[in-house]
């Protein structure tokens, strides 16, 4: 589908020679996405939303310096709406979309300024939260398996939350509760003393550890 076309006259050969936006067409893949042509050539594709703000039409004479402005609105639309359709598969930390966003930097060898810009306007429509993020994370990591706060607050320092915001979303979790979860599942695979360490290994204290193993299953 069409969106913007120019009739079918040829350029003529002193045209040939300027800048000019020829045809815009609705891309095939991405309707939300078009594909606009310079002289006659496909040159770089834009949301359409960005086709009204750049006040884009075909027909229109642009500059070498307008055309590579153009070219990086493209480039920027691409990795926004990529980086935002990853983001959308689940809740990520602040850090992870900046780790996400600088390998697709890397691989397309893009300019490293994206980064920021797109971290900016995440945080703007509040897709970068890493409150709601850590929540998310301890409400949901291992709640049938069990897992120690310990090491909830090691993975959470990994994916670069703040100690203040671990600390308020590790209430979520109580160990106690916890380990009487591994327990129930590995009872029948280790003796007291082996529970105990593998308990241990999981990042509980020793003392609850011992206590809860020994005391479970009794009235």
């Amino acid at each position: 589908m069409e969106i913007y076309k120019l009739g079918d006259e040829k350029l003529d050969e002193a045209s040939s020679c300027r800048l000019k936006i020829t045809d815009i067409r609705q891309g095939v893949k991405n309707p939300e996405r078009v594909n606009v042509f310079v002289n006659g050539k496909y040159s770089f594709s834009l949301e359409i939303s960005q086709v009204v703000d750049f006040k884009i039409k075909a027909g229109q004479e642009i500059s070498e310096e307008r055309l590579e402005e153009l070219k990086r609105a493209s480039e920027f639309g691409k990795l926004y709406q990529r980086t935002l359709e990853w983001v959308l598969t689940r809740p990520r930390s602040s850090r992870e979309i900046k780790d996400y966003l600088f390998r697709k930097v890397r691989e397309k060898k893009l300019d490293e300024g994206y980064i920021e810009e797109i971290v900016q306007k995440l945080k703007k429509k509040n897709y970068i939260n890493d409150e709601a993020f850590s929540k998310w994370y301890v409400q949901n990591r291992f709640v049938k398996k069990g897992i120690s706060k310990k090491r909830l607050k090691m993975e959470l320092m990994k994916k670069g939350i703040s100690a203040e915001i671990i600390e308020e979303s590790l209430n979520e979790r109580n160990d106690e509760e916890e380990i009487l979860k591994i327990i129930e599942k590995k009872r029948g695979r280790y003796d007291d003393e082996k529970l105990i360490q593998y308990l241990c290994r999981q990042g509980f204290s020793y003392q609850l550890a011992q206590n809860l193993v020994r005391d479970f299953g009794k009235d």
